[in-house]
Order: structure tokens, then C-alpha cells, then sequence
């Protein structure tokens, strides 16, 4: 994306599946997702679809897709699964694929404290608190 593309950007909108590992709750990830729209100077709208409704969700069609793709193939190592999903489509596209090996620690929490400063960033829709999030950049000046 080119300089003037991203600069009319004027919200960027994630939605999100409602996992334990990203829901709305998550102190380290509701702090990173602060850091993330700080460094973009962008806001970003957590939009969370609600449990049990994964049929809405574009990432939980696309895995069914991959299912039937590769559809009883012994994925005996990483370099074969890798494979496969490489050369799956969806409506055409081919998916960008790649192995992360990084490994996140466990059990780590944001103390009280630094977690009301992350929650005074966040604007939670009153009707909705869990599931549209929104977070505005520090504006530095």
C-alpha cells in the first residue's frame, strides 16, 4: 500500500472471533492493540463476533475450505501442511501462508494499575461493552 493510500485511511475496523485468546478482556492484548494504534496513529475498532457464530466469520469459512482441500492428507510435518495450505484458494486467492515459530509466555497479566490506563484508552459501545471496542492514537504533538 503506497504512502497516500494508507494516509486516507481513516479507521482501521478488526473483526475479531471471540477467542479466549483476543476477546475483549485480554489485558495483554487489549495493551498491545493500544501500542499498535499509538504506533499507526490510527484509531481501531475491535468488532468481536458474538459466540456461536462462527458461520459470519470469513477466517472460520476459510479453515472449512482448507479442511475439504486437503481432505484426509497425512500432514505428517510442517513443510506439508505449509504446502497445502499454500495451495488452497478462496474465492480465487490464494492465501498468504507462514510459519511463525514465536512463542508467547502464559499467564502474564497487566497489573491493576497499568491495566485501568489501558482501560481509560479503550471507548466500549455502552450497549455492546465486549464486542465493539474502540481506541483512539495518542496524538503527539
Amino acid at each position: 500500500m503506497d504512502a497516500q493510500a494508507q494516509a486516507a485511511i481513516e479507521l482501521l475496523q478488526i473483526t475479531m472471533a471471540n477467542r479466549p485468546e483476543s476477546r475483549g478482556v485480554r489485558t495483554q492484548f487489549l495493551h498491545r492493540m493500544v501500542q499498535f494504534a499509538d504506533h499507526i496513529g490510527k484509531p481501531i475498532q475491535l468488532l468481536y463476533y458474538p459466540p456461536y457464530h462462527s458461520k459470519y466469520n470469513p477466517i472460520e469459512r476459510c479453515w472449512g475450505i482448507l479442511e475439504v482441500h486437503w481432505n484426509g492428507t497425512q500432514l505428517v510435518d510442517v513443510e506439508t501442511m505449509l504446502a497445502w495450505a499454500q495451495s488452497m484458494t478462496w474465492k480465487s486467492i490464494h492465501p498468504v501462508v507462514a510459519l511463525s515459530r514465536k512463542v508467547y509466555q502464559k499467564g502474564i497479566a497487566l497489573s491493576k494499575k497499568a491495566m485501568q490506563e489501558v482501560e481509560r484508552r479503550l471507548e466500549r459501545h455502552p450497549a455492546l461493552p465486549k464486542w465493539d471496542i474502540l481506541i483512539r492514537p495518542v496524538v503527539a504533538w
